[in-house]
């Protein structure tokens, strides 16, 4: 990027940043990172070769400012910065502010940074940790074409990326930011399923993660269905899989039959709605 990035929070979400952005090719001394704790900003300098820094010295040297701490540490993180960012004139000077907070609005973190800070809203998922994320990108007021692009490019770094209207975050959030747990249930119950009926326990594991795994690796690559050069779609992969009278259709049939599509439709309902519900601090 040729840019320099100050990641605020050094937990597991800001190292997989840290992590992706070196892997990916970003020169370490145009990292920073800011760590209170002494130890931890010191494993990650060692792991990665990134200065830490604190925050009123991030803000001065950033071109872009990820806030990767929790959502209830976001207030007291900007409090931090907001004073030197006030000195910083907007647009071409002051960094970009990239928020990974689960929940926090761009209006929230629009009210304690100076005025026309440039604010992109993102919402991460957890495969994000092994370079497979799915990141929601949402703009705040100041924040244009050039500030998602310096953005996507970022998070490129660690996985894929997608722009979306803020009023469509906690809808997001229910399919992709929860979604893996849809996932890690299924396969939970699938290997218990396996084990119950006779398979040793790692024997179950295998079968169903690496099925898992592939499964994935379906539903990305395009043409996969058949149609070369198409994205895929789940339908007709499933339908590929589902022979006529046989063991696959047998299984789906009990799985629509106990309302599996409702039950998710009710699911994504409910996180989205449990989204909601955070943002406005319930």
């Amino acid at each position: 990027m040729g840019q320099t990035v100050a990641v605020v929070g050094g937990g597991k979400i800001g190292e997989a940043l840290l992590g992706g952005l070196v892997a990916a090719g970003h020169a370490p001394g145009d990292l920073l990172v800011v760590e209170p704790v002494a130890a931890r900003a010191a494993e990650l300098g060692e792991r990665y070769g990134v200065a830490a820094v604190d925050a009123p010295e991030a803000a001065r040297r950033a071109d872009v400012l990820v806030v990767a701490v929790k959502p209830g540490q976001v207030p007291d993180a900007l409090g931090q910065v907001r004073d030197v960012l006030a000195g910083r004139a907007p647009g071409q000077d002051r960094p970009t502010v990239v928020s990974l907070a689960a929940g926090v609005t761009t209006a929230t973190l629009e009210s304690r940074l100076p005025a026309d800070t440039a604010v992109v809203r993102v919402m991460p998922n957890t495969p994000m940790l092994v370079g497979r994320a799915m990141c929601v990108l949402s703009p705040g007021t100041a924040a244009g074409d050039a500030e998602l692009t310096v953005t996507e490019t970022l998070l490129a770094a660690v996985g894929r990326t997608v722009r979306v209207p803020e009023s469509q975050q906690d809808l997001a959030t229910a399919l992709s930011g929860s979604g893996p747990a849809y996932v890690f249930l299924l396969a939970e119950a699938m290997i218990d399923a396996g084990v119950a009926l006779g398979l040793p326990r790692p024997v179950a594991t295998e079968l169903v993660t690496t099925t898992v795994e592939g499964a994935g690796g379906l539903l990305t690559t395009p043409g996969s269905d058949g149609r070369e050069g198409a994205a895929p779609h789940p339908g007709l992969l499933r339908e590929a899989v589902t022979s006529p009278g046989g063991t696959t259709a047998a299984a789906l049939g009990v799985l629509e039959s106990d309302g599996l599509r409702a039950a998710l439709a009710r699911a994504v309902t409910a996180a989205r709605d449990r989204s909601a519900a955070l943002g406005r601090g319930e």
